[in-house]
């Protein structure tokens, strides 16, 4: 297949437009469905140390036919381990799980302000990739008060900001922040609430009109809004069908249509970054 389009960072770091989510995808199921996903054309490939699956994915992205090189695989850190002493264990003990070398991009799962020890957290990914034990850091969940803060306390901006983004939620101001300040955003659950976002009548017009599926749709319209979607995908036919929505495009009066889907009451769980704490 033909190399995706990528979207490039502040510092040059640069991510295809498709990656693959990998939540739930566990034990020797879920490494295959990894490895099947690099064979079809994937290189960047996402988990988290709280998704429990890291060395899964590690063993899948081993037995893949493709360069290491090639591919990039972002892990996260969770809530509890943000101190600096807990930070540090939980890093090299992502890598270790994982079998890699390094890790590609490494992420805060969430801010969890209350506590007030992100900035904790973030001056140990920055430690931790002075030292090259992770190659890229970035965040997930912040917010703009928690991103101008960690890089006003370290010096060091964020490359990635993983956040929910899908169309009844499209986060429009935030993805406008991100790209004043060269923040690659990450969308995570990109089809939101799958069954129902998908018999849209909007999204099933864009669909028939290009003739791809109405999640391949939703796919395209994040790429068209410079978003990067990391879909699950257990099976390869469902692994080929999204990453061949990065090629699709998208008038800009169908991703408008698409969304004004937005609803103010449009996420998932109802996790917001200023309140939700994740362990």
């Amino acid at each position: 297949m033909t190399a995706l389009p990528r979207f490039t960072a502040h510092n040059g770091f640069v991510l295809p437009v498709i990656g693959l989510g990998t939540y739930a995808l566990n034990g020797d199921a879920g490494a295959d469905a990894v490895t099947s996903a690099i064979d079809a054309g994937y290189r960047l490939i996402d988990s988290a140390f709280n998704y429990e699956n890291e060395g899964s994915v590690g063993r899948g992205v081993r037995s893949a036919d493709v360069d290491r090189s090639e591919l990039i695989v972002t892990t996260k850190l969770p809530g509890r381990h943000h101190p600096s002493a807990e930070a540090r264990t939980s890093i090299e003990e992502s890598r270790s799980r994982l079998g890699l070398d390094a890790t590609d991009l490494h992420l805060i799962h969430w801010p969890n302000p209350s506590q007030d020890e992100y900035v904790q957290a973030w001056a140990a990914l920055v430690e931790a990739q002075e030292r090259g034990v992770v190659r890229q850091i970035g965040v997930s969940n912040f917010l703009p008060e928690h991103l101008e803060r960690i890089e006003r306390e370290t010096g060091v901006r964020p490359v990635v900001n993983q956040i929910e983004v899908h169309p009844y939620f499209p986060q429009t101001d935030q993805l406008a922040y991100h790209r004043e300040h060269g923040i690659l955003t990450e969308a995570w659950s990109p089809l939101g609430r799958a069954k129902e976002l998908l018999d849209e009548p909007v999204v099933r017009e864009v669909a028939a009109a290009h003739g791809v599926t109405p999640a391949q749709t939703v796919l395209a319209w994040h790429v068209a809004r410079e978003t990067v979607a990391i879909p699950k995908a257990s099976s390869l036919e469902h692994q080929r069908a999204n990453l061949a929505a990065g090629e699709i495009l998208l008038e800009r009066a169908e991703v408008e249509a698409i969304t004004a889907l937005g609803r103010a009451d449009g996420r998932l769980f109802g996790a917001d970054p200023a309140t939700h704490e994740e362990s």
